[in-house]
Formats: C-alpha cells, structure tokens, sequence
C-alpha cells in the first residue's frame, strides 16, 4: 500500500494521504483518529471482514472507520483512494460550539456513503497535496472543521441558521484580514476578533460575503500581490512575501488559479516608464 502525505500536516487536526492499494488481503490497524477514506477508481470489488459481505465501490464511495476500531478486507484489483485523519478532539470542539450536539461527536462505521461535500473536500485537500505548494493553516483549520460539522450533520436534514455576523463583527473581521495579509492567519484567530466559535464564524462568513473564509483570504492576498506587482518596484519574492505566501511559486500557484495569470505575466505586460 503507498501512500503520499499532504506536506506540513502533522501540526493540523486533518491529515490527507493519498493511497495506491494492491490487490490482495489487508488489515487496518486501530488509529487514534477517525478515517474518511474516498474511492478514487473505477467500481472495484472487495469483501469486508468486519461485516463479512462483499462490497462495489465505485469512484467518490466513502468509508468512515471511527477512531480505535480495527477492520480488513480483501481487494480483488488494485485501486486509488483518498485517506483522510480527522482528530477526535476537533469533533468534540466543533461539536461543543454548535451546542447541545456533543452526543453526537462518536462517529459510527459506515460503507459505500454518498456524501456530495465530504468528497468534495477531499478533492479540495487533494488539490493542495497535488500542487506542492504550502497552505495558509486557514485553509487546514477550514476543511477540518467543515468536515467535522458534515459529520455531525450525516443523517439530519440541511437547515439554514438564522444566526448571522452582526455588521461590526464582519467589519472587525474584514479590517483585520486587510490589517494582516502579510502573516498567517488562523481560524482561531479570526474567531477572536469577531467574538465568535470557529464553526459559527465559518458559518456566518460564508453567509455573509458568499465566500468561505480561506476563500476571501486568497482572494484579497492575490489581489494586493496584483497591486504590489503592477507598480513594479518590488522584486516578485517580496510580494510573496508582502502578501503572505510562503515563496513566489506559491504566490505564482494561486494567482494562476484566481485570476488566470501569473506574477511573471504581470510583469510582461506592465507599460514601459
């Protein structure tokens, strides 16, 4: 079995690695922390040895192995899945913050589920592992807590909240990001100053300016990067730096994606003077 680790995970509550799983007979260990486990290949068939039934996993099938508990299986091809660590301890404090839910935190074993978010945020921590390039700890703090409240929620219908940020806590919470783009910022962080949880302020962000919070980052980063490049007196490696991303290449990685082009790009087309 190989695995590939998401770089620079082990000081985060979420973890994702990615798996080449060969044919054959395989036990899984007991680990301190849950396991979201996504197929990543074409329908594979395999038998499961705690519940002694075959199974047909087809891409985007999800696994939940709770945190302790042991299992094994027999793969009858080799397929790709998407592991996923989620600490205990994030789901007991997301739990805590929403309310009344703390019950709730144990995670029960579930096969072949067909969640639309949990997978698309594994997708989201793939992406980070397949660029290389080092995240803001907003972005781990951001898909861990948003997967821990998805499942909490397995099983009960979507309702809206009708909390929301009050005006001067989205002020206070937007002039700081401004304030600060130039140093990593965290969830935690960002929940003090609005004087909220972190799983409401997620939450009501989003509600807010139609945007998660790691999101609204990036965007505001890249777009003070565009403002920096454009007068040109600032070498690429000091706007990376100006604007909060660990080198140029990460600066270059989502300026790419946001706005489709690159801080050497700029540069080209910037106006002789």
């Amino acid at each position: 079995m190989r695995s590939q680790f998401a770089p620079d995970r082990q000081s985060y509550e979420v973890a994702l690695a990615a798996r080449h799983v060969e044919a054959g007979v395989h036990r899984l260990s007991r680990a301190p922390h849950h396991r979201i486990m996504v197929h990543a290949s074409a329908a594979t068939r395999s038998y499961c040895a705690t519940v002694g039934r075959y199974f047909v996993r087809r891409a985007g099938d999800i696994d939940l192995v709770p945190a302790g508990q042991e299992g094994g299986f027999e793969a009858e091809t080799a397929f790709d899945t998407m592991e996923i660590a989620l600490q205990p301890a994030l789901m007991e404090r997301v739990a805590s913050e929403l309310g009344g839910k703390a019950q709730a935190a144990r995670l029960d074993t579930r096969h072949l589920l067909r969640d639309q978010r949990i997978e698309h945020l594994a997708r989201a921590l793939e992406s980070e592992l397949n660029a290389a390039a080092p995240s803001d700890p907003l972005f781990a703090d951001s898909i861990g807590a948003a997967l821990a409240v998805r499942l909490l929620g397995l099983g009960e219908p979507d309702v809206e909240r009708t909390n929301r940020l009050s005006d001067n806590q989205l002020k206070r919470v937007l002039e700081y990001i401004e304030a600060a783009l130039h140093e990593p910022l965290s969830i935690d962080r960002l929940s003090r100053v609005a004087g909220a949880s972190n799983s409401h302020l997620r939450t009501w962000f989003k509600l807010a300016t139609g945007v998660t919070l790691h999101r609204y980052v990036l965007r505001r980063r890249v777009e003070r990067a565009r403002l920096l490049l454009q007068r040109g007196n600032l070498s690429i490696s000091e706007v990376a730096e100006l604007t909060g991303f660990a080198h140029q290449s990460h600066l270059a990685h989502w300026m790419r994606r946001e706005i489709g082009q690159t801080p050497g790009d700029l540069r080209r087309i910037q106006p002789p003077k």
